[in-house]
């Protein structure tokens, strides 16, 4: 009877610890799936609202044929008369580039209407002590993607003008690729665009406007140009304005050697790095200018190639 009786509770207790871990077992299962939820299942985001198109205004007007300016326009020009060694941009002077145009296109400069006498009378100065050089610093980035730097020009001009060229080696020949000329904020380099801040005339707005390279018309174009509320513009009473970062208006590429210092700080940053130092030649500065062989908002040079 003892003996009997000292099995059963043995039996007993071993289906209770069998019972009381399948119990255990299955809450641990039930509480995993109610904190995990059902992954697989495909849940309602709600009602779609339905898609609205575009709608057309005067579908019956006739589309224009041919632009009201030429501001954007797509002319390039060869520059003859300098020596380019080995097809490197960087052992040219950019003073003798700008001459070398000058010198083609005298009406542009010396002419009885010419907007630009004062430019050219300065030209002649680039080199002598004591005297100030239109031609700015010169900056270098691959435009064309052609694995060569090309040289982005500066050239001071009367009424606060400035004009800006790049310049590349286009099948052995150096070409103006890009001209323009506008009352100037800020210019700046964002990978391969140029960007230009210019002035508005209503107050607190500008333009800016990214001219890149279009393999098509082998040209740079202006691809984006955008009509925002400036950086640089008063902010109502009150209101809390962040301190813009000191960046320079053209930036140097981090990944080359001995980097040099570009000029002061535009009011926008760059989303590209520094690029490379500037060439032989030229004078610093600041100040608006602009120039032939490019277009503009403010009806600029008459110049050859755009």
């Amino acid at each position: 009877m003892q003996l009997n009786r000292s099995r059963r509770p043995r039996a007993s207790g071993s289906r209770g610890r069998r019972a009381l871990a399948t119990g255990v077992f299955a809450l641990a299962a039930a509480a995993l799936a109610a904190g995990c939820g059902d992954p697989g299942d495909l849940r309602s985001a709600g009602a779609t609202p339905t898609a609205v198109g575009p709608t057309r205004l005067w579908p019956d007007l006739p589309p224009a044929s041919s632009p009201v300016g030429d501001y954007g326009n797509a002319d390039t020009e060869e520059v003859d008369g300098v020596e380019v060694p080995g097809g490197d941009l960087r052992k040219v002077d950019p003073v003798d580039i700008v001459k070398a145009q000058a010198a083609a296109h005298p009406d542009d400069y010396t002419g009885p209407s010419a907007l630009y006498k004062e430019t050219a009378e300065a030209l002649r100065d680039c080199g002598r002590k004591g005297k100030e050089c239109p031609v700015l610093k010169a900056y270098y980035r691959d435009f064309t993607g052609d694995g060569k730097d090309d040289v982005v020009v500066g050239i001071r001009m009367p009424e606060e003008q400035l004009a800006i060229r790049v310049y590349a080696m286009e099948k052995g020949h150096l070409t103006q690729i890009m001209g323009t000329s506008d009352a100037v904020l800020g210019v700046e380099l964002a990978g391969r665009d140029l960007v230009l801040r210019a002035v508005s005339d209503i107050p607190g707005y500008e333009y800016r406007t990214a001219w890149s390279w279009d393999r098509h018309q082998r040209a740079m174009l202006p691809t984006r140009d955008e009509f925002l509320r400036s950086s640089d513009a008063p902010r109502p009473e009150g209101a809390r304005s962040p301190v813009p970062a000191p960046v320079p208006e053209l930036t140097e590429d981090p990944g080359r050697e001995n980097p040099a210092p570009g000029p002061s700080a535009g009011q926008r940053p760059s989303p590209d790095g520094p690029d490379d130092t500037s060439g032989p030649g030229g004078s610093g500065g600041s100040g608006g200018s602009g120039g032939p062989g490019g277009s503009g908002r403010s009806g600029d040079s008459p110049g050859a190639g755009s």
